[in-house]
Formats: C-alpha cells, sequence, structure tokens
C-alpha cells in the first residue's frame, strides 16, 4: 500500500471500528515480524529505536532518528503495514 490517501483511509477505518493494537517496532527487523504476523499499522518507539542504535533515548541526532525510522516505514509497508 504505498498511496497517502489510502493509508489515512485505512488508519482513520481502524480507529473507527473501536479498540486496536498499534505495536512499536524498534527497527526493520521487528517491523517485518509485526507486519507479517497481521498487523495493518505500526507506531514507532523512540527509545527502542535509540537502543536499536546503541544511544540512550533522546540522544540520537535528529536525522539519524529520521532516516531509522523512514526505512522502518518503507521496509515495512512493502508487506501490508501502513
Amino acid at each position: 500500500m504505498t498511496d497517502s490517501n489510502e493509508k489515512r483511509r485505512v488508519f482513520r477505518e481502524l480507529h473507527a471500528s473501536g479498540c486496536f493494537v498499534i505495536p512499536n517496532p524498534w527497527d526493520v527487523g521487528s517491523a517485518r515480524l509485526l507486519a507479517g504476523l497481521g498487523f495493518r499499522a505500526l507506531a514507532t518507539t523512540s527509545s527502542g529505536v535509540a537502543w536499536s542504535l546503541g544511544c540512550t533515548d533522546n540522544q540520537v541526532p535528529f536525522e539519524q532518528a529520521l532516516d531509522r525510522i523512514s526505512d522502518i516505514a518503507e521496509r515495512s509497508s512493502r508487506i501490508g503495514a501502513i
């Protein structure tokens, strides 16, 4: 699913259907695993991303965090997560 409008529609639909679980992967591997288990939406955890980079939370440079989170989003969306 690559269209932004479609991703927004699906995310709104998840909220409208009631309570749902949205897990927080910390790297591409955990994101792909969670998406493969059927989770339709994923969040990211700042502390998990930081720890996966060998840093403490709030110590990852913005550009490095953005690169990691973008990679997680792009590579997990290929297998069904929004």
